[in-house]
C-alpha cells in the first residue's frame, strides 16, 4: 500500500524524537520501505534524522543513504562516525557505495574503508573509486555470478548459491576462463536442464554485449537501452570481466542526460536542481538570458533601420510579433525532432539531403496554410490586400527558413562537438527573430514600399 505522509504524523515523529519514544518510533518505522521514510528525513534536522536511523536495520539505512540527496546526505554523515558510516556502506552495492564515497573528503573517504568488516567488499569500493564517474568503470559494481569454462553442472550450481550470496538480483551468469577473460554468458534454464556431469563449456552462448572500462556512460546507456539488455558486462582492455552495469545504473545515467538536454533547449548552461542557491540558480540562467538580451537589442536596432518604412505604413508594426513568434516556434520544432533523434540515434540511415528535402516539404505545406489563414485575416480587419500579401509572403518564407536552419543547426553543433540541444533554445529562437524581421521588411520593401 502507498504511504502518504501527513503533517499530523510528521508532528508525531518529531515529538516522538525529542521525547526518545523509540517503541512509537519502531512501531511506525518497522513496516515503512525506505523509500517511504525518505519524506519524512528531509522534513528533520540532522540530528533528529540520526536518531531515526539508529532504529533502523543496516539493510534499510543502506537504502536510505543510497537514495537520499547528496547535500542531506553529507550533512547527515556529520552526524555519525566513519565507523557507523561503514556499518552502513557493507549493506549496498559496491557501485553505489563508490558513488557515496566519492562525495566525501579524502580523509573521510579512507577512514571508513578502513572501518568496513567486509574486506572483498571494502577492496572493490578502492577500486571502483580509480574510475571517473562518466565512464562504465565508474558506473559498474563489482557483484556478478561467474562461471569458469571448464566447470561442470554441478559445481557451477555450488558455486551460484555461493556467489549469490552478495548479489540481490541475478540477472546473467558470465562465463570466463582460467585468466578471467570474459567469453559469453549461460542462462539458468541450460543449467536447471543440463545434467550434472555437462561441462559449462557445451552449455554457454558465445554472443554477448560488453563494454570497456573507459567507455562513456551514456553510450553505455544508449547500448542497452538499443539492445533491451538487463545488464551489461564490463571488461578492461585485456579483455577480462571485472564488473556488471545493471539497468538502474543506466537508466539514471540516461536521465541525468536528457535533464542536460532539458536544461539546454531552455538556455541552462549547467545542471542546477531547483532548491540551490540563488546565486547558483543565476549563474545558471544569465548567458543566455545576456546572450538573448542582446539578440533583442540588435533585433530593436534592425527595426530602427527600418523607421521611415513603418512611419509609411504604422500598421507594418503590428504584425511584427506574429513574425517573430511564428519564426521561433517553428525553428523550435524542427530543432526539437532532430536533437531528439540524435540523442535516440533514429533514423539517421538516410542523408542529410533527404531529411532536408522532407523539412521543406513540410515546411511548404505548414507555411501555404498559415499564410492563407493570415490572409484572410488580414482582410477580414480591414487593411489593405497589399499589406496582406506582405505578411503572407514574410510569413511563408519564415516558416521555410527557419524549418531549414532549425534542422541544419543540431546537425552542425553535432558534427563540432557542441551539445546540439542548445540549438532548440534561445540559440534558435534569437536567430529566428533576427531572420523573421529581416526577411519581413526585406519583403515589405519589394512588395510594399518600391
Amino acid at each position: 500500500m502507498q504511504y502518504e505522509l501527513t503533517e499530523e504524523f510528521l508532528e508525531k515523529v518529531k515529538d516522538a524524537i525529542d521525547a526518545q519514544n523509540d517503541a512509537f518510533l519502531k512501531s511506525s518505522f518497522d513496516e515503512m520501505y525506505a523509500e517511504d521514510i525518505l519524506p519524512i528525513l528531509y522534513e528533520l534536522d540532522s540530528h533528529r534524522q540520526k536518531h531515526i536511523l539508529n532504529l533502523l536495520d543496516s539493510e534499510t539505512v543502506g537504502r536510505i543513504i543510497t537514495n537520499i540527496d547528496k547535500d542531506t546526505r553529507l550533512q547527515l554523515f556529520k552526524e555519525f562516525e566513519p565507523k557507523e558510516i561503514a556499518r552502513f556502506i557493507n549493506e549496498i552495492y559496491s557501485d553505489d557505495a563508490a558513488d557515496i564515497l566519492n562525495t566525501l573528503p579524502i580523509k573521510s573517504r579512507e577512514e571508513i574503508i578502513a572501518h568496513m568488516e567486509d574486506k572483498e567488499m571494502a577492496g572493490h569500493v578502492s577500486e571502483l573509486l580509480r574510475y571517473d564517474d562518466d565512464c562504465a568503470g565508474g558506473l559498474m559494481a563489482k557483484e556478478l555470478i561467474i562461471a569458469r569454462v571448464d566447470w561442470n553442472v554441478k559445481q557451477t550450481i555450488e558455486e551460484i548459491r555461493r556467489q549469490a550470496e552478495n548479489v540481490e538480483k541475478l540477472y546473467t551468469i558470465y562465463v570466463v576462463d582460467q585468466n578471467d577473460v570474459l567469453l559469453g554468458r549461460l542462462s539458468l534454464k541450460k543449467i536447471i536442464l543440463a545434467n550434472d556431469k555437462t561441462k559449462i563449456s557445451e552449455l554457454y552462448e558465445d554472443d554477448i554485449h560488453s563494454v570497456e572500462t573507459y567507455m562513456d556512460s551514456q553510450e553505455v546507456g544508449e547500448l542497452m537501452q538499443k539492445y533491451d539488455l538487463e545488464s551489461i558486462p564490463v571488461v578492461n582492455v585485456q579483455g577480462k570481466l571485472v564488473g556488471r552495469i545493471t539497468i538502474d545504473d543506466a537508466v539514471d545515467v540516461l536521465k541525468e542526460s536528457a535533464a542536460e538536454d532539458i536544461n539546454a533547449m531552455t538556455g541552462i548552461s549547467v545542471a542546477v536542481e531547483e532548491d540551490d542557491t540563488v546565486w547558483k540558480l543565476s549563474r545558471a540562467r544569465l548567458p543566455w538570458l545576456i546572450i538573448g538580451m542582446f539578440g533583442g537589442l540588435l533585433g530593436a536596432t534592425f527595426m530602427g533601420l527600418f523607421e521611415p518604412q513603418l512611419i509609411l505604413v504604422p500598421a507594418m508594426a503590428f504584425f511584427i510579433p506574429l513574425i517573430t513568434a511564428t519564426g521561433g516556434n517553428v525553428g523550435v520544432q524542427s530543432s526539437s525532432l532532430i536533437v531528439q533523434s540524435l540523442a535516440n540515434n533514429d533514423g539517421f540511415e538516410e542523408s542529410n539531403l533527404k531529411r532536408l528535402w522532407r523539412v521543406s516539404l513540410v515546411a511548404l505545406l505548414n507555411g501555404f496554410v498559415i499564410c492563407s489563414i493570415v490572409f484572410v485575416f488580414v482582410m477580414v480587419i480591414g487593411h489593405p490586400p497589399k499589406l496582406g500579401l506582405v505578411v503572407a509572403s514574410a510569413l511563408f518564407c519564415v516558416v521555410l527558413l527557419a524549418s531549414i536552419l532549425g534542422t541544419i543547426t543540431p546537425l552542425i553543433l553535432d558534427k563540432i562537438g557542441i551539445n546540439p540541444a542548445l540549438a532548440s533554445g534561445p540559440f534558435i529562437t534569437t536567430a529566428n527573430d533576427l531572420l523573421g524581421l529581416a526577411v519581413y521588411f526585406g519583403v515589405a520593401h519589394l512588395l510594399y514600399l518600391s
